[in-house]
């Protein structure tokens, strides 16, 4: 603790004359903030929906309005939750009195609208604790379990929960079953995950029928269910186990075979073949032989999603780079892949609770263009946007042009990069760039806005993004040619990327700044020891970098369950030579290495505190240069860095007072 507070006075010692500077990027994203906000509503089951922010509150709080009579739309039900109609069901703010963090990691509200449950993490360890709501009467009830995870799913009986429990690795292994009410070591396991390098998940299908538990590796994964009528039944799989095949599945009712599982898997056809982008076939509940294919494999077409409603299903595929939604329609078999309106954007997930809905809701932006909540009508595909998010202060998308160029890799492989600048940027090399990426576990990195990113927009900046493999921007090959054997991919991706910004004229390597966390951290710091002079500034956020050590303790979060992404250097030479060749702080030498900004969590269960602390010890101990080197630790939070909203503004000023002081300064 010592050594960590000496860093963070060192760091904010190195930082101090930026502190002007990041006062005035905090206010400025503060100022385009609407401080007064509230979501979309989401209906379901005669209630609306949604969350809130307050000016001067780090937390949101969350609302319902009755409505059963469905007399409101979701225009007319915003403005009712912007005129403060409804009630409480949640404060975050008040959860988090007197305390530094707070993270939710369930809010679900059973079917018949009677109890919240609702899990705590108040340090950053994700560890929550699981309470119930009587939504009655706004109080907690006695029921507490301690130690669970993300995950959960209410039985029909309105009183039955199923949640998620790690091991002391951190592995969710264990599905267990609670009845309010009964004392929590009456609580009975439903499914046990014994190989350590699964983890396990839970929810219940749109329909409210069944509870589905999931079971997956990094390339294998096993889907269990449970009726949900039957809150004392047993876990039975949906196809057997078989290594390599993945699978996950939506619950559906088609006219010609009733009840079925919409299976989503990288293996089709009566003999198994195998669908590299996955297909969506057609399984009668209970049985193990598919009988139709709803949604053929296409080599060039990733299947991400399938989402089952009463009368249609919209499936997210991902082609060209781009995320697209297909709809199909259960009455005639139809199919139709809905339009967006510009070329190069990104859609984000929503809720869609209700299974008789005639509308999906999604979000969808561009490097330019605000979140809107859209509502599409699943049999015309006629869009309506219900909500766009405010941006303040007169903000204009036209002052600024997006576009996507391609960058090629060292083995003629073409790589997107999509960009935002100013659109009158001359390309004469002068500007500042930040570049970032990510690069791992099939993640895309989707081109998406971001408020706080106008203050460098605003400063001349050119902010890239660079789609390397290892991603999953191009669909699952994109992925394989970035893991395991063919990592190094993912490395020169990104070193080709800036280098064709220089080339092109968008900056000069002495204007380049490069970003990335966690696995992102990993690129970035595996590039910088590659090209220490391509790069003029680095930032690191919680970055697994000591990869040979990490992934050599059997005891550590992740490990086991990581090995098929990255290799088990125990088990393998092979993977202990290649993962030991980039591994940053392994590859830590005599350079002239550029100003580093690296941050870590305390109570991270993903990235260990020190393996961001060491690294930049050994590059401070190394570099031939006298660009500062600073380390800053969370003390009271853990991966996601802190908890509060306008905590996370100051630490995004706190970036780009650094980005600006290295690169963004004549």
């Amino acid at each position: 603790m010592a050594y960590l507070e000496a860093e963070n006075a060192y760091a904010e010692a190195i930082l101090a004359p930026t502190a002007g500077r990041q006062r005035e990027l905090f206010e400025e994203i503060r100022r385009r903030v609407q401080e007064d906000d509230v979501s979309a509503p989401v209906w379901r089951g005669g209630w609306w929906y949604w969350s809130a922010t307050r000016e001067g509150e780090q937390y949101r709080s969350h609302h319902r309005l009755a409505d059963g009579g469905h007399t409101l739309d979701a225009r007319h039900a915003l403005e009712a939750a912007r005129s403060g109609a409804g009630e409480t069901i949640l404060d975050e703010n008040a959860v988090a009195a007197g305390r530094d963090y707070v993270a939710l990691g369930v809010l679900d509200v059973s079917g018949d609208h009677e109890v919240l449950a609702y899990a705590v993490d108040l340090d950053g360890s994700e560890r929550y604790t699981l309470r119930f709501r009587d939504l009655g009467s706004g109080d907690d009830l006695p029921d507490v379990v301690e130690g669970v995870q993300y995950g959960s799913a209410w039985c029909s009986d309105h009183r039955t929960l199923l949640y998620v429990r790690p091991d002391a690795a951190m592995r969710p292994f264990q599905v267990w079953r609670h009845r309010l009410g009964d004392h929590v070591e009456q609580d009975r396991v439903v499914f046990e995950e014994p190989d350590e390098r699964f983890a396990v998940s839970v929810g219940l299908t749109r329909s409210e029928r069944y509870v589905v538990v999931q079971s997956e590796s990094t390339m294998t994964s096993e889907a269990l269910w449970l009726d949900a009528r039957e809150p004392e039944g047993r876990a039975t799989p949906v196809l057997g186990r078989r290594e390599g095949v993945e699978y996950d599945v939506e619950h559906a009712v088609l006219p010609e075979w009733g009840d079925v599982w919409l299976v989503r898997s990288n293996a089709s056809g009566p003999g198994g073949e195998v669908a590299t982008g996955f297909a969506v076939i057609v399984l009668p509940i209970g049985s193990q032989e598919p009988v139709d294919v709803l949604v053929a494999h296409d080599a060039d077409v990733t299947i991400e999603a399938v989402d089952a409603f009463e009368g249609h299903v919209v499936v997210v595929e991902r082609a060209e780079g781009l995320a697209r939604l297909r709809v199909v329609d259960l009455g005639d078999g139809s199919q139709r892949v809905l339009e967006q309106p510009d070329p190069v954007y990104a859609l984000s997930g929503a809720t869609n609770p209700e299974w008789g809905s005639s509308t999906y809701r999604f979000g969808y932006s561009s490097l330019v263009a605000p979140v809107s909540t859209v509502d599409v009508d699943m049999s015309t595909g006629r869009r309506e946007v219900v909500k766009v998010q405010p941006v303040l202060g007169g903000y204009d998308p036209e002052a600024y042009r997006s576009e996507r160029i391609w960058a090629q890799a060292s083995d003629g492989t073409a790589v997107p990069i999509s960009l935002v600048c100013q659109r009158d940027l001359v390309l004469d090399g002068s500007s500042p760039c930040l570049l970032t990426g990510y690069g791992a576990y099939e993640v895309a990195i989707d081109p998406a806005f971001s408020i706080a990113r106008l203050n460098l927009l605003e400063r001349g900046f050119v902010v890239a993004i660079a789609h390397v493999r290892g991603g999953g921007e191009m669909g699952r090959r994109w992925y394989e040619q970035g893991r395991l054997a063919s990592k190094v991919n993912t490395f020169t991706d990104f070193v080709a990327c800036a280098e064709h910004l220089v080339r092109a004229g968008y900056t000069r390597s002495d204007r380049v700044a490069i970003r990335g966390a966690s696995a992102g951290g990993l690129l970035v710091g595996a590039v910088t020891n590659m090209r220490p002079d391509l790069f003029a500034a680095v930032v690191a956020e919680v970055p697994f970098v000591d990869v040979v050590t990490t992934m050599s303790d059997e005891d550590l979060p992740l490990t086991v369950g990581e090995w098929e992404e990255w290799g088990n250097p125990v088990a393998d030479e092979d993977a202990y030579r290649r993962m030991l060749s980039y591994s940053p702080y392994d590859q830590v030498r005599d350079e002239q290495y550029p100003a580093m900004y690296v941050t870590a969590g305390l109570n991270d269960p993903r990235v260990g505190f020190w393996e961001p602390a060491k690294w930049v010890a050994k590059l401070r101990a190394t570099t031939t240069g006298s660009e500062p080197i600073v380390l800053r630790t969370e003390l009271g939070a853990g991966h996601q860095g802190p908890s509060g909203r306008y905590d996370t503004w100051r630490d995004e000023a706190r970036v780009q007072a650094f980005l600006l002081a290295t690169v963004g300064g004549p």
